[in-house]
């Protein structure tokens, strides 16, 4: 088996290429993700890469060949898979959603440390995740939060079919829910007016001239919906800064992510507005 591994991880590195944005994907956890999905144990690259190989029969050696070439025509690895993890939290994964990504991990925790301040006041801390793709932001936030409901909203239906299926996934059909919206459009109502203790959103804010300079793993196959931003890669997510105000609670927060050079630019919008009393930005490795 050893050898079998070695010749499969060569192929691999003489043709593979590892995108940036995914730094839990190296060849060995790529290569260990492949041959758990072969065998029938889909896992991320990420929870793969501590794992024990099995040892596969004659058949399902040749369902990880066909799995490496498919990974080696660019399909995304977490789409073969059907898995990612998210904050240690493995979550289904197909090309109705964009892929959770690393550098996504730091809007949550910062969603999840506001959690944890309102948690002191108020024994529900209801949250709104715009833009929810696969609804890994809410999702996390109830699965590390006993107190946090969570409804999870998408443009896309097919993005919300796959949250709903997280939803049942994770066991949290109690404390979460998913519905098809444009934005704030479905929650006009009493029911949502100044209700909601925080907004969490991780909009789409490619600019539409950069989406046809995009990797071609990433422009080939994840929706482009979830990553075209419009002609300033910015307008949902002015909108979104325009428009939660009314649904914000009086000590509610909204938290979001931004593309790299767009953050000065954004907190001066949010401070201009008068609709905040306070903003906070955080920075990845590339500023």
């Amino acid at each position: 088996m050893h050898n079998i591994y070695q010749q499969m991880k060569l192929k691999l590195e003489n043709k593979l290429c590892l995108l940036e944005d995914k730094p839990e994907e190296t060849i060995d956890s790529t290569l260990k993700a492949l041959w758990l999905k072969a065998y029938g144990q889909p896992n991320s690259a990420e929870r793969a890469s501590s794992s024990l190989l099995p040892t596969l029969s004659d058949e399902q050696f040749l369902i990880l060949n066909e799995l490496i070439d498919q990974r080696l025509n660019d399909k995304p690895l977490a789409y073969i898979t059907e898995r990612q993890n998210f904050m240690g939290i493995e979550l289904l994964c197909d090309n109705r959603a964009l892929i959770p990504r690393k550098e996504t991990e730091m809007l949550g925790k910062a969603a999840l440390s506001l959690c944890q301040e309102i948690g002191k006041d108020k024994t529900t801390i209801k949250v709104l995740d715009l833009c929810c793709g696969s609804g890994n932001l809410g999702l996390v936030l109830a699965n590390l939060h006993p107190e946090v409901v969570v409804i999870l909203s998408d443009l896309s239906q097919e993005a919300v079919n796959l949250a709903i299926e997280n939803i049942r996934f994770l066991n949290l059909n109690h404390r979460v829910n998913a519905i098809q919206s444009d934005l704030f459009s479905g929650f006009e109502s009493e029911e949502y007016f100044e209700k909601l203790d925080l907004i969490v959103c991780n909009p789409p804010y490619i600019s539409t001239s950069k989406v046809s300079k995009m990797d071609k793993e990433i422009r080939a196959n994840e929706p482009e919906m979830a990553f075209n931003g419009g002609m300033t890669g910015l307008n949902i997510i002015q909108k979104v800064i325009q428009e939660s105000p009314r649904f914000l609670s009086k000590n509610g927060w909204l938290v979001f992510e931004v593309g790299l050079g767009q953050g000065p630019f954004i907190v001066q919008l949010c401070e201009k507005s008068n609709y905040f009393k306070l903003s906070k930005s955080f920075t990845d490795k590339s500023g």
